[in-house]
C-alpha cells in the first residue's frame, strides 16, 4: 500500500492511495478521524458507472461516516474509471460507455474487483486506525454490480446497503447465484421510476436475497434522483451494525 497525497479538514483526515492486485494499480482513498488512531470499523464504498472514488456524494457520504457516525471509509476507481483512465474519467460519457463494454465482454471483470476490493480490505485493516474484522459495503447501481459479488464472497461483510440494480445485464446469472449467500443486515434502495433497471427487476433481486435482516426503501423520482435521507439512513444502519 503507497500513500500519496495526505489532508485534513473539519476533522476527517483524507489519503490517497495504491494497492497492486494481480498486476494492477488500484487507486483508492481512506477517510479516517483526524488526530486519532482509535481504531475503527470500515466501510468500503463503491462508486456509480461514469463516477469515481472522488466524486460528491462519496466524499460526503464518507466524511460523514467519520465525522458523525464514528467510523473509516475507503473507496476505490472502478475499472474504466477515475485514476485508472489515462483521461482521468475527464471526457463526460466515455467512462459509463467504456464501462458497459467491460460489463458485456470480460467475463474476469467482476472477480477481478472482488480481488481488488478485498485486497483493498487487507491493507487498510493492517493499519492501526482500522478495525480488523467485521466491516461495512455501501454501493449503489454499479457499486452493487461490483458490491454483491464482494458481499457474498467477503465474510468480513457484516452490513451492505445495495441498491439501484436488478437482476439484469450482462452478469444477472451471477447475481442470481450470489444474492441468496448474502446473510447480513442490508438495506436495499430502489427508486420508483428507475429508467436504467425498473423497478420490478430491483423487487426481483431483493426477493434473491439470502438475508434474514432486509429491509427495502422506495423513493419516487428516477435512477440518479436518490433523496438526501437515503444517505442518511445509510450512515444510520451502517453505524448501527458496526458499532453495537
Amino acid at each position: 500500500m503507497r500513500f500519496g497525497t495526505d489532508v485534513a479538514a473539519k476533522g476527517v483526515r483524507e489519503r490517497r492511495f495504491d494497492v497492486e492486485v494481480g498486476g494492477r494499480t488500484v487507486p483508492g482513498l481512506l477517510w479516517t478521524p483526524e488526530g486519532d488512531e482509535h481504531p475503527r470499523p470500515v466501510v468500503m464504498l463503491g462508486h456509480g458507472a461514469s463516477g469515481s472514488k472522488s466524486q460528491d456524494y462519496i466524499v460526503a457520504l464518507a466524511r460523514g461516516l467519520v465525522r458523525h457516525r464514528g467510523l473509516c471509509a475507503v473507496a476505490i476507481d472502478g475499472p474504466v474509471h477515475g485514476d485508472r483512465r489515462a483521461d482521468k474519467g475527464e471526457v463526460d460519457g466515455l467512462p459509463f460507455a467504456d464501462f458497459v463494454a467491460r460489463w458485456s465482454a470480460d467475463p474476469a471483470l467482476i472477480d477481478d474487483m472482488v480481488a481488488d476490493w478485498r485486497a483493498t480490505l487487507d491493507a487498510v485493516q493492517a493499519l492501526p486506525e482500522v478495525t480488523p474484522g467485521p466491516c461495512g459495503y455501501w454501493g449503489l447501481s454499479m457499486g452493487t454490480i461490483f458490491g454483491l459479488p464482494v458481499v457474498a464472497a467477503e465474510p468480513r461483510v457484516s452490513v451492505a446497503v445495495l441498491g439501484l440494480m436488478g437482476i439484469a445485464g450482462p452478469t444477472q446469472d451471477r447475481f442470481t447465484a450470489d444474492a441468496p449467500t448474502v446473510r447480513c443486515p442490508l438495506l436495499y434502495i430502489v427508486q420508483w421510476h428507475d429508467e436504467l433497471f425498473p423497478r420490478d427487476l430491483a423487487f426481483k433481486l431483493f426477493d434473491a436475497f439470502g438475508s434474514g435482516d432486509k429491509r427495502m426503501h422506495v423513493s419516487p423520482g428516477m435512477h440518479a434522483e436518490v433523496p438526501a435521507e437515503e444517505f442518511e439512513a445509510s450512515g444510520r444502519i451502517l453505524g448501527e451494525h458496526l458499532l453495537d
